[in-house]
């Protein structure tokens, strides 16, 4: 019994892969049965598989200083093995509709997607704090780059008011910005220092959609769990601490423009009032059919945080970040598109872009000290800079170019991609967090699989 209650989360993964590979490999009589049930249910199983490696000649530590998600220099990572259960909710009509999702989650991409809200140590005092246990240190903390996240419990309901109300509640994605944790949903292999520092993940809470009309949409969301002003909440730690995500959506008659205002408002923590929040703007516009400009602009501020950096050592003031994105993305043909993302992304105050990013996200305490089974968490440095990257690449659907006609491939996305960063102190002395450097350029090739 004791090791049923310690580990529960195990317990549901056995039981959601084993149902998916009977759906997927048997075919007796029974395992039809069950999938005509599912069909029937309307529940789905699924995932995607996304690996791939990054060549960085000035790297020799191992990381791509404070770039994550590909942050692991000249070896390779598989960055997500995802699984998903879900029912989807038909959100029309005058019946009322049930549903929900589970997401499970391994690989080197799991640590920046774990429900880490309770940092090590509070932000505005330096003071220790007890982590979430909702996903940390599942697993394979020895590994130092392996985990296991669930970005993902949520149960979901359509409520056939006005012109229709969707509700979740539970564990989710964010509703912010543009790009996202998921492979499947992101054009480049790298992401943008917005997502990775400047945006939240995930959220605990209630979040809700409600469509005005054929122009219109609205979101609001009320959140918890979290002593980073409700960003990466957990079940188990800062329930008391509520804030909000409020949202509006415009869409052009042809579809062909929308406009998201996106914003988070909350305390930072049960033990602070300081002020924590952020807002999001993203501008997409099809300028033809096969041609995709997005604007993406985000401003967040934390008030009252503890920062030591390269340029305050124990100094409590505000902190403010700021970043513009610019995506183009171009099909050439139906296998194959070409894209362009630029990117500034200023951390002010020197407090939310740490490298490397991912002995920063493992610290925890042990025996009254701040370690990181990711590495040296004395080898970490911040300070208030400037951050540039501009990232090209393309999307080959492999497969379908090929004409393989093998089914388990013929979803196969490779996706070359080269990028250059840049850093500028700001308004302090030269900082160098690529081996010395200020700059580097990186060369990746990375796979994803949907399933």
């Amino acid at each position: 019994m004791e090791y049923m209650q310690k580990y529960p989360r195990w317990l549901l993964f056995a039981v959601t892969v084993s149902i998916f590979f009977i759906a997927s490999h048997s075919d007796n009589l029974q395992a039809n049965n069950l999938i005509n049930y599912f069909r029937n249910s309307r529940v789905e199983f699924g995932g995607w598989i996304n690996g791939g490696a990054t060549f960085n000649p000035s790297q020799t530590n191992g990381y791509n200083g404070p770039v994550i998600f590909t942050d692991q220099a000249n070896q390779f990572q598989l960055n997500q093995f995802n699984l998903f259960m879900r029912r989807s909710v038909v959100s029309m009509g005058d019946a009322w509709d049930f549903g929900g999702r589970v997401d499970f989650m391994f690989g080197t991409d799991a640590i920046f997607t774990q429900a880490f809200g309770v940092p090590a140590f509070d932000v505005n005092t330096g003071e220790p704090l007890d982590r979430s246990n909702w996903d940390i240190n599942l697993c394979c903390s020895s590994t130092r780059t392996y985990g296991i996240a669930l970005p993902q419990t949520y149960l979901e309901a359509y409520a056939p008011i006005g012109n229709g109300l969707n509700v979740k509640i539970g564990h989710f994605y964010s509703p912010t910005g543009f790009e996202t944790v998921p492979a499947p949903e992101n054009f480049f292999y790298s992401r943008t220092y917005t997502l990775n520092v400047g945006e939240p993940f995930t959220h605990t809470g209630v979040q809700t959609n409600y469509t005005i009309n054929n122009n219109w949409a609205v979101s609001g969301s009320v959140i918890t769990g979290s002593a980073n002003g409700g960003w990466d909440g957990g079940w188990d730690k800062q329930l008391g601490n509520w804030g909000g995500i409020a949202g509006i959506t415009w869409t052009s008659d042809d579809h062909a423009t929308s406009l998201n205002v996106t914003g988070t408002y909350s305390k930072t923590s049960t033990r602070s009032n300081e002020p924590w929040g952020m807002y999001n703007i993203v501008l997409q516009h099809r300028i033809t059919p096969k041609t995709l400009l997005v604007l993406h602009h985000v401003h967040g501020y934390a008030g009252g945080v503890l920062l030591n950096n390269l340029k305050y050592a124990n100094v409590t003031k505000n902190a403010e970040w700021i970043s513009f994105i610019t995506h183009l993305y171009h099909d050439l043909t139906d296998n194959l598109s070409v894209g362009i993302r630029g990117e500034w992304f200023r951390d002010r105050d020197g407090f939310r872009n740490p490298s490397p990013s991912r002995i920063a996200a493992a610290t925890n305490i042990v025996n009254g000290a701040a370690v990181s089974f990711a590495g040296d968490i004395n080898s970490v440095t911040i300070t208030p800079a400037d951050y540039y990257s501009v990232t090209v690449g393309m999307n080959w659907k492999a497969a379908k170019a090929l004409k393989l006609k093998w089914e388990p491939i013929r979803k196969l996305n490779i996706r070359p991609n080269i990028r250059y960063d840049r850093i500028d102190a700001y308004k302090a002395a030269a900082y160098r967090p690529f081996a010395g450097n200020k700059d580097q350029i990186l060369f990746s090739l990375d796979f994803l699989l949907p399933f």
